[in-house]
C-alpha cells in the first residue's frame, strides 16, 4: 500500500487542484449516497408500514445526526492523530453495516418493535460513519492540495455531500418500488464496499497533531459560527425529515422531487458562486443566504399547490447552500493548522446537533399546530441566526472588517 504523502502547499492550476480534491471527496459522495437512498423511504416506511406516529418517523431519521453529533470531536482527533485516511475507512465501514442492519429490520418486520429498534441501530451506525467518513474525506482533501485552499475542499464538500442526495433520495424511490427495502439495503451496501476497496487503494495523508488543544478552547473559538450554522440548519432539517409527510397531507405527488430540487439548488449555488466567500467575507455572504433561506421557508409554508412548496425548497436549498462554508472557513480559522481537524469537527457538530433535535421537535410541534407550523417556526430560527451573524459582522472594527473581506 502507498505510503503517506505531504501536503502540498504550493499553487497549482486550478483545474488540477479540483480534480485532486474530487478524487479524494468521491468517498464522501458515496458516504452521502448511503444517507440519501433511504431518506425519503424511511419516514413513510415507519409511519405508514410499522404503525408508528410521526414523532418516531422523526426519531428514526433523527438518531443518525445524534450518532454523528456524539461521534465528530473522536473523528477529528483521530484525523488529527492517525491521518484522515483511516478515518475515512472506518466511517464508510459504519455506512455498509447500516445497510446490513435494514435487511435485518426487514426480515423483522411481523414484529414492528424489533424492527423498529433493528432500524434505529442501524441509523446509530450511519450517523457514526458520516461523521467519520465526512470529516476524514475534507481534512484528507487539504491534506492533498494544502491548507491555502481550505475554502474551496470545504465548499466543494458540500457539492458532493448534497450532490448524492440529490440523486439518492429519487433514485432510493426508485430501486425501492423495484424491490422493496431488500434492494434498497442490497444498493448501500453495495455502495459503502466499492467505496472501502477504492479508499484502501489511495495514497494517505499523515496527520500532524503533536498535541491535544483542549476541547473547550476549540468550542469557545467556533461556538458563534457553530450556533448560527446550527439555527439555520433547521431549514435543511424540516425540509428532509418532513417534506413527505407535508406533501401527503396535501394530498400531493413528487415529495421526493422536492428534496431534489432542494438539493440541485444548493449544488447549483455553489458551482455558480465558487469565490464569493473569498470575495465578500463569509459573514456578509451568510447574511445574505440567511434571507434567501427564510422566504425558501415562508414559501412552503404557505404554498397552495405541490409547484410553489417546490419553488420555496429550492430556495431554501440555495440560501443554505453557502452557509457551512462561509462561516467554517471563520471558524476553522481560529484555531491552529494542526488542529483543523478538530475545529471542523466541532463546527460540524452543530449541524449535527440541529439535524438532530429537529425531527423530533418538529414532529410534536406538528401534532399540535399543524404540519405547516414547522416550516414557519423554521423559518424563524433562521431569522434569529441573522440577528446574531448581524451582531457579530457589526463588532467587528473597521479594520477587522477590511481584513475579514480579504482573508476568510
Amino acid at each position: 500500500m502507498p505510503g503517506p504523502a505531504s501536503p502540498e502547499i504550493s499553487p497549482a492550476p486550478s483545474s488540477k487542484t479540483t480534480l485532486r480534491i474530487l478524487s479524494i471527496l468521491v468517498f464522501n459522495f458515496a458516504n452521502y449516497l448511503t444517507i440519501g437512498l433511504p431518506l425519503a423511504i424511511l419516514p413513510g416506511y415507519v409511519h405508514d408500514h410499522l404503525g408508528y406516529s410521526a414523532f418516531w418517523a422523526g426519531l428514526v431519521i433523527s438518531l443518525q445526526y445524534f450518532a454523528t453529533l456524539l461521534s465528530r470531536p473522536h473523528a477529528g482527533r483521530y484525523a488529527d492523530k492517525v491521518g484522515p485516511k483511516k478515518v475515512v475507512m472506518f466511517g464508510l465501514s459504519g455506512c455498509l453495516l447500516s445497510g446490513v442492519f435494514y435487511l435485518l429490520a426487514l426480515w423483522f418486520d411481523a414484529s414492528p418493535a424489533a424492527s423498529l429498534a433493528l432500524l434505529c441501530v442501524g441509523r446509530l451506525l450511519l450517523g457514526a460513519g458520516q461523521s467519520f467518513a465526512g470529516t476524514g474525506s475534507t481534512l484528507w482533501g487539504i491534506g492533498v492540495v494544502g491548507s491555502l485552499h481550505i475554502g474551496k475542499v470545504i465548499s466543494w464538500s458540500g457539492v458532493v455531500t448534497y450532490g448524492a442526495m440529490a440523486i439518492g433520495a429519487p433514485l432510493g424511490v426508485w430501486i425501492f418500488s423495484l424491490g422493496g427495502l431488500t434492494l434498497l439495503s442490497v444498493c448501500i451496501i453495495a455502495v459503502a464496499l466499492t467505496a472501502l476497496l477504492a479508499a484502501w487503494r489511495k495514497t494517505p495523508v499523515a496527520g500532524k497533531a503533536t498535541s491535544q488543544i483542549p476541547f473547550r478552547q476549540v468550542l469557545g473559538k467556533v461556538l458563534p459560527y457553530g450556533l448560527a450554522l446550527g439555527l439555520a440548519s433547521t431549514g435543511f432539517g424540516v425540509i428532509a425529515t418532513f417534506i413527505t409527510l407535508f406533501y401527503d397531507a396535501k394530498g400531493w405527488s413528487g415529495a421526493a422531487f422536492s428534496l431534489t430540487f432542494f438539493s440541485a439548488a444548493f449544488v447549483g449555488m455553489r458551482l455558480l458562486f465558487p469565490n464569493c466567500i473569498n470575495r465578500f467575507g463569509g459573514l456578509r455572504v451568510s447574511l445574505l443566504c440567511f434571507g434567501v433561506e427564510i422566504i425558501g421557508l415562508i414559501l412552503v409554508f404557505f404554498a397552495p399547490t405541490s409547484a410553489v412548496a417546490m419553488g420555496g425548497a429550492f430556495l431554501t436549498g440555495a440560501g443554505f447552500s453557502l452557509v457551512f462554508p462561509a462561516l467554517g472557513v471563520v471558524a476553522v480559522q481560529k484555531l491552529p493548522q494542526e488542529s483543523q481537524g478538530s475545529a471542523l469537527a466541532t463546527y460540524s457538530a452543530f449541524l449535527d446537533l440541529s439535524l438532530g433535535v429537529t425531527g423530533p421537535l418538529a414532529g410534536i410541534l406538528m401534532a399540535q399546530a399543524g404540519i405547516d407550523a414547522i416550516y414557519l417556526g423554521s423559518a424563524l430560527l433562521v431569522f434569529i441566526a441573522m440577528a446574531l451573524v448581524l451582531r457579530l459582522l457589526l463588532s467587528q472594527s473597521p479594520q477587522k472588517a477590511s481584513a475579514c473581506v480579504k482573508t476568510d
